[in-house]
């Protein structure tokens, strides 16, 4: 009697015991888990998505807003002044890490952040000649990220316009004046254009009043001298008052413009090759838990988004041009 009366107490104090030390370790686990500060900046409204898939990326890995992490995103629009106030205060906040979009954001963020330990996580951002990391393979510093493969791209634009309107020979090419990404690409553009017997006109704008001066100058002449009009990777094409303003004029004398695909008040582009914004996203989100685990920013490898093919079936009726079943198949979104 005596030893199962012992055996039973022994076994109380294990069941007892046992529950007492599971409730201890899992309150414990509740103090010791990290939550999480992000802060968000996305530079340019016409990429505002990315920052909504960079947090569906982090759900995906386990990230949970307002239970383990929590975000402040915050929007400009080419607002160089406001953004570096945004940026000092997400380090005044003492985040725990720092995505921005594109370029010019990315940039001020690197700058910004000089002297802190906060990490920050670049996406739609040109690395060519923006001094924004040290090598793809050792990025260094607090920086990594996903890099927009802009020169890639343009010729990429380059190739479809002239794929869709193989007749063209004289391409206006508008852009931000000073924006820091442009060198590269037009120097991709330029031995094609030569091989090709191609004339590129830039035309270097701070808004949409410059576009329209020119314009109107053009129309004025017998000659509006260009066949066609191709955006870069930039702000100001995408930006709505000047799409606007180009919109009509080429709508007024019958031009293909591509390069980026936008919509505004009924005047569109023809095709646009961006990056896929939700897989961009999401490569950030992966960055952003190596990070979380202890991987020094600066030792991530940058990765690149891949390109994503918009193709405007509306405007290729409208214009009348005749599309092969080949490009056709190619584009990733046709637009009708």
């Amino acid at each position: 009697m005596e030893k199962k009366i012992l055996i039973g107490i022994i076994i109380l104090f294990i069941f007892f015991g046992g529950g007492y030390c599971y409730l201890t370790l899992k309150e414990n686990n509740k103090k010791t888990e990290k939550n999480y500060h992000i802060g968000i900046l996305c530079g340019l409204n016409y990429i505002t998505d990315l920052g909504s898939y960079f947090k569906e990326g982090m759900t995906e890995l386990g990230y949970i807003e307002g239970k383990n992490v929590f975000y402040d995103y915050q929007k400009t629009n080419f607002e160089p002044l406001r953004e570096k106030q945004i940026l000092e205060k997400f380090i005044e906040d003492k985040v725990d890490l720092i995505v921005t979009f594109p370029t010019e954001v990315s940039i001020a963020a690197k700058e910004t952040t000089s002297g802190t330990e906060v990490p920050v996580i670049f996406a739609f951002a040109n690395i060519e000649e923006t001094g924004l990391v040290e090598s793809v393979r050792q990025p260094g510093k607090n920086i990594t990220g996903v890099r927009y493969p802009g020169p890639d791209l343009a010729a990429k634009r380059l190739e479809i316009l002239l794929e869709m309107v193989p007749d063209v020979k004289r391409i206006w090419i508008p852009f931000q004046r000073g924006y820091p990404i442009v060198e590269s690409q037009m120097k991709v553009l330029y031995p094609i254009a030569k091989n090709l017997g191609l004339t590129l006109i830039e035309f270097p704008a701070d808004d949409a009043n410059e576009i329209q001066k020119e314009l109107d100058r053009r129309s004025a002449l017998s000659d509006i001298g260009m066949d066609a009009v191709l955006f870069l990777s930039e702000p100001l094409g995408v930006t709505e008052d000047v799409f606007l303003v180009i919109g009509k004029f080429a709508e007024q004398y019958n031009l293909p413009v591509g390069g980026a695909f936008i919509s505004v008040d009924g005047y569109s582009s023809l095709f646009g090759i961006i990056v896929n914004l939700e897989s961009t996203g999401k490569q950030a989100a992966v960055l952003a838990d190596k990070i979380f685990k202890g991987t020094p920013a600066g030792s991530i490898p940058v990765v690149s988004s891949e390109s994503f093919f918009q193709m405007n079936y509306k405007k290729v009726q409208e214009l009348g041009l005749n599309i092969s079943e080949g490009l056709l198949s190619r584009a990733d979104e046709i637009i009708r």
